[in-house]
């Protein structure tokens, strides 16, 4: 089981960049599959972007973000990236860390979520 706890959220100017990190508290990090979610207001919540364990370690992305978007971890220290880069104003978004065991077939741990916020 993993707690995960997202920062780095913000506002920024169309064209910039936010760094969000999420710090993983618990066991066994490196067992568990990590993603990022997004909701803006008054629309669904939808995927962002994973990093999963299939022998090696191997990212997917949304095709909105796909190409500005980049997840990374660093298991030594239980945590989870998504470095954002050329943000849009549609990018807004209260943004999730998740988290599951890498057998599992859903995301079973959610952050509580941290605000991002992008002006044109």
């Amino acid at each position: 089981q993993v707690l995960p706890v997202e920062s780095g959220g913000g506002l920024v100017q169309a064209g910039g960049s936010l760094r969000l990190s999420c710090a993983a508290s618990g066991q066994s990090f490196s067992m568990h599959d990590m993603g990022w979610f997004r909701q803006a207001p008054g629309k669904e919540r939808q995927f962002v972007a994973s990093i999963r364990w299939s022998g090696v370690y191997s990212t997917y992305y949304a095709d909105s973000v796909k190409g500005r978007f980049t997840i990374s971890r660093d298991d030594a220290k239980n945590t989870v990236y998504l470095q954002m880069n050329s943000l849009k104003p549609e990018d807004t978004a209260v943004y999730y860390c998740v988290a599951k065991n890498r057998y599992s077939s859903s995301y079973d741990y959610w952050g509580q979520g941290t605000q991002v916020t992008v002006s044109s």
